[in-house]
Formats: structure tokens, sequence, C-alpha cells
């Protein structure tokens, strides 16, 4: 299964490693991702995928929160299909 994972904050150093190294702690492999700087603002999107992790998608929402939190950035994970369904023009 895929989710798509949103982070977006005041960048500063480490956002991409901190949330990578979560990631990988509990197999969670990221298909695809881009990130870019706008106005000061650090944007990033993951495409991951869970077929293989040791975590549940409400329990990964769950755990990126508090981690969004200690980070003072905004993590949302959507399932995929959510996603796609939400953003089709």
């Amino acid at each position: 299964m895929n989710a798509i994972i949103t982070v977006v904050g005041q960048d500063k150093v480490g956002i991409i490693a901190r949330v990578s190294a979560f990631l990988s702690k509990h197999a969670v492999n990221i298909a695809d991702i881009t990130q870019t700087i706008l106005s000061g603002n650090f944007v990033m999107m993951m495409v991951v995928n869970l077929d293989n992790a040791d975590i549940s998608i409400d329990t990964l929402r769950s755990e990126l929160l508090k981690e969004s939190k200690e980070m003072q950035v905004e993590i949302n994970v959507m399932h995929e299909k959510v996603f796609t369904s939400m953003h089709r023009v």
C-alpha cells in the first residue's frame, strides 16, 4: 500500500534526515520524493510504500504527528487513493 506524506514548515537543517530516518526505522520505503523551498518555507512530498513496514498507516500518522510537533513543522499522511481522489481535476 502506498501513502503520501507532506511536510511543510520553516526551512531548517535536518528535516529530510529526521523524517527519512523515522521511515527507515519502520521499514517504510520511499518510492518518490520531491522537495523545495518556497519563500523560506520547506515543502516536501513523498510517496512511500508500507508493504513491508512494521507500522500501520494510522500508527505512522500518529507517530509522525509527534515528530512534527518536535520539529515544528506540519506533517500529513494520507492513503494514496484518498490523495488521488481529492486531487483529481
